[in-house]
């Protein structure tokens, strides 16, 4: 049976279409899913896209985080459920409780757009078993506030259990604390990255193919669940 990967989309998403495409790249069922509509539609994961949720007004997620689609996410993330958010999506899972930490403005306040190399550090999540560890992978990234911080207890806890999925490799582009690229639960099911993968799963249009793992991942877990 094919998996069927949820893909929401909030008023001001823009990377919501990237990502469905990405599922059917991945050999999937993209099913849209809408930010004011309750019911997740029997999906077998949820992808929180990129983009600015209701304007980024407040704060980036801030919003978002109260849709009444995100009620039945919370609840099927703590059954188990692969969940993955990507640039404005890991802020909205970081909003609502899912991931620790908050994402920031850019260190240098500007809006970053490039092509950035990350390196794998966590290859048992529902989203990075495709890789290998140590693995140097070449994905978009375009934020604006995408400066990761944590208090340094969560930070300890989080390099700890190893729980830092991707890092960045050379210039720090945002100012994240310890690199950070991307960090899961402690269940290793949600998954919230700034750069994205959407936009590198065929090196026609993309500087890469290495971001078609992460949904690979998402089907092999699925399918071993």
């Amino acid at each position: 049976m094919t998996a069927r990967i949820g893909v929401i989309t909030f008023p001001g998403t823009l990377d919501d279409q990237d990502a469905a495409r990405a599922v059917k790249y991945a050999g999937a069922e993209a099913v849209s899913l809408w930010h004011a509509d309750a019911d997740l539609r029997g999906v077998d994961a949820v992808i929180v896209p990129g983009g600015f949720s209701y304007g980024d007004y407040l704060r980036c997620g801030a919003i978002a985080r109260f849709a009444p689609v995100m009620g039945p996410v919370i609840e099927a993330a703590a059954k188990g459920m692969p969940i993955l958010g990507i640039c404005n999506g890991f802020q909205i899972l970081c909003e609502a409780g899912l991931l620790p930490g908050a994402l920031v403005r850019n260190s240098e306040l500007h809006f970053v757009c490039r092509d950035q190399w990350l390196k794998v550090e966590n290859t048992s999540t529902a989203w990075s078993t495709r890789y290998d560890k140590g693995a140097e992978i070449l994905i978009p990234l375009k934020s604006g506030e995408g400066g990761y911080v944590a208090e340094q207890n969560t930070l300890a806890e989080l390099e700890g259990e190893g729980r830092v999925v991707f890092r960045y490799v050379g210039d720090n582009p945002n100012g994240s604390l310890n690199n950070i690229a991307g960090i899961t639960d402690a269940r290793g099911r949600v998954v919230g990255l700034m750069p994205h993968p959407e936009h590198a799963i065929d090196a026609l249009t993309g500087p890469s193919d290495d971001g078609l793992g992460m949904f690979f991942s998402a089907i092999d877990a699925l399918v071993k669940a």
